[in-house]
């Protein structure tokens, strides 16, 4: 299929926002009165998001202490162990998967912690992203996103709390899909809000909100198998192909060729990890041989392909530079 043609509208931010595609993995409301405290265990690949309904707590991520106050929003992304507290010196009752708690369903429950003191409400969930492709621009979020109730930005957060809450208190047929999807809506939100201030590193994203270098990463991003060259990215950016390299380097860190490379090898770890064979990725991805597959793979990676099929451990991440 050909790329888009050049007077074709494009959004390439949105085309990767689109990948954002949310798995719910567990839905809770927490309850505590001071002084009270819980671990948030570290969970691979997954994001925790944490949203005070009432009173205040503290989230301490990595040695980081930060207040959240009735109506903010924390995202934890990278899937970091953390701590919630109602202050620095409270207990920490223990793991809040392992801890007593009411479960409403399967994927629901109402945990309470109980030091006889000041009430504090939170919805937490652990949600994980089903697109291997949103892999890429979640690497690049801080070890901690958050957005304030005071944020004139952030109108859309007290709706979708409002409907959350209401979903989980009642428990009603399909709350898990309702709140699954609203749950969906809350990390793009959050994610994209982070973009709009600016918060884009340089690397990849840079060049992806590039109004002519964004053509070339979304081409690639949509075909990533294509028989892509300098010509070929610089004709979808309708750059020179000296113009269109240089100006690739300056602002992704690396050359455009090397990120194509790198681009299939993320890929393909995530296609392996769920045991897709070594000869498919190799067609697919745009090589002649299985071989010149596995090299490739070996070279950006470290390991070959097929030790990375599901069951057979994982690599470093080989996904697109974050700098």
């Amino acid at each position: 299929m050909a790329g888009p043609q050049p007077w074709s509208p494009v959004d390439p931010l949105g085309d990767v926002l689109g990948d954002l595609r949310i798995r719910g993995t567990f839905y809770c409301r927490a309850e505590g009165r001071a002084p009270w405290g819980v671990e948030m265990p570290a969970l691979a690949g997954c994001m925790s998001f944490h949203v005070v309904t009432e009173g205040s707590c503290l989230l301490e991520v990595d040695g980081n202490l930060h207040e959240l106050r009735a109506g903010d929003l924390a995202l934890v992304p990278h899937g970091r162990g953390h701590l919630l507290r109602s202050d620095p010196a409270a207990p920490i009752a223990g793991r809040a998967d392992l801890l007593p708690q009411d479960y409403l369903g399967e994927h629901y429950s109402v945990l309470r912690v109980d030091g006889g003191g000041a009430p504090s409400r939170l919805i937490c969930g652990v949600v994980e992203p089903e697109r291997p492709g949103a892999v890429h621009l979640l690497d690049l979020l801080p070890p901690v996103l958050l957005i304030e109730s005071g944020d004139a930005r952030a109108g859309w957060l007290s709706v979708l709390l409002g409907m959350i809450a209401d979903e989980v208190r009642e428990d009603r047929p399909g709350a898990e899909a309702v709140v699954t999807r609203l749950a969906d809506v809350i990390v793009v939100q959050a994610i994209r809000g982070w973009l709009d201030t600016g918060g884009s590193s340089p690397g990849w994203l840079r060049a992806l909100r590039d109004p002519q270098l964004g053509r070339a990463v979304t081409a690639v991003h949509r075909e990533p198998g294509a028989p892509w060259t300098l010509d070929r990215l610089a004709r979808e950016t309708r750059m020179s192909r000296s113009a269109f390299a240089a100006r690739f380097t300056e602002l992704a860190g690396e050359p455009a060729l090397r990120y194509v490379t790198r681009w299939r090898m993320h890929l393909a770890t995530a296609a392996l990890g769920r045991g897709a064979r070594v000869n498919e990725l190799a067609r697919t991805l745009g090589y002649e041989s299985e071989a010149a597959f596995s090299r490739a793979y070996k070279r950006v990676v470290g390991v070959p392909p097929v030790s990375v099929r599901a069951g057979a451990g994982q690599p470093g991440r080989s996904g697109p530079p974050t700098r």
